[in-house]
């Protein structure tokens, strides 16, 4: 495909060019890197978002390319302004989870914030069919039932295979919907997880100042 784009824009192919003329190792080279360049340009990169809290700035990247549903309805209300004011407010950790199936997150969106919205519950992609994980940073959808998804996020502090599709976490076996992935602010996040909790309940709140895509 990109060699007949090639071939559309120097009139010529470049089998061709290769066989006609006398092209030395630099020649080749800048060929190659013209290539390399015209894919790159071609490949949609995911949306970043930071997420900006007085323990520091976290960088998620969001998987419009996998779960373009749960991804672009988070994106969206970042550019909204609706995380704008939100917070951190739980933290589940050993010694706070009475579950069996235990794990390891912290969650933070609007749902403490004073002047939310109403935000319309999303689609329930399974992580079977994204063919994400519930990996260490993982950021992924809060829910009831299937389909009840809105604003309130989560984000993995070590590995989750039990919020995966047909994890145990949650009795549907249905799991929770991955969308992204921290990239920058690791440790900010483990900063929120071992915060002072009243149980699971993040006390104080850890506010989260402005969500913006960079």
């Amino acid at each position: 495909m990109i060699l007949g784009f090639l071939d559309q824009i120097v009139g010529f192919t470049i089998f061709d060019y290769l066989k006609k003329s006398t092209m030395n190792i630099r020649s080749i080279a800048i060929l190659i890197l013209f290539c390399g360049i015209l894919i790159s340009s071609c490949q949609k990169k995911n949306p970043v978002v930071e997420i900006q809290t007085p323990k520091g700035n976290i960088l998620v990247e969001l998987y419009m390319d996998k779960a373009p549903v749960t991804a672009g309805n988070f994106l969206k209300l970042v550019e909204d302004g609706v995380y704008d004011g939100a917070s951190f407010y739980r933290t589940v950790r050993q010694g706070n989870d009475s579950n069996p199936i235990s794990i390891s997150v912290i969650q933070g969106g609007i749902s403490h914030k004073q002047d939310r919205v109403k935000v319309a519950r999303i689609e329930h992609e399974h992580t079977d069919t994204t063919g994400l994980k519930h990996l260490d940073g993982t950021i992924s959808m809060a829910r009831g039932r299937p389909g009840s998804a809105s604003s309130e996020f989560f984000i993995c502090m070590g590995d989750q295979p039990e919020l995966d599709y047909r994890g145990r976490r949650n009795s549907d076996r249905k799991g929770f919907a991955a969308f992204g992935q921290v990239i920058e602010g690791f440790k900010v996040c483990r900063d929120i997880w071992g915060s002072p909790a009243a149980g699971q309940d993040i006390d104080p709140q850890i506010r989260i100042h402005k969500m913006e895509i960079q």
